[in-house]
């Protein structure tokens, strides 16, 4: 990510309600994955699949909050 990048996400992380809660969810689902897949990815599965595809959904919804406040 850029710096620039980085920036706008403090920004919006703290100016805009929706992103925060994209944010904080894209997050808590990547800790999640990350349990479940263990150290060394080999615990990969359905529901971790299904995890990932939510995880990509909410990363595309901040991506273009992003560029709409560019």
């Amino acid at each position: 990510m850029l710096s620039a990048d980085q920036d706008l996400v403090s920004q919006l992380i703290a100016t805009h309600p929706r992103f925060q809660s994209l944010y904080e969810k894209h997050h808590q689902l990547n800790k999640e994955i990350s349990k479940l897949e263990g150290p060394s990815g080999a615990g990969y599965n359905e529901q971790v699949a299904k995890l990932k595809k939510e995880k990509l959904h909410l990363k595309d919804e901040m991506q273009r909050i992003m560029q709409t406040s560019r």
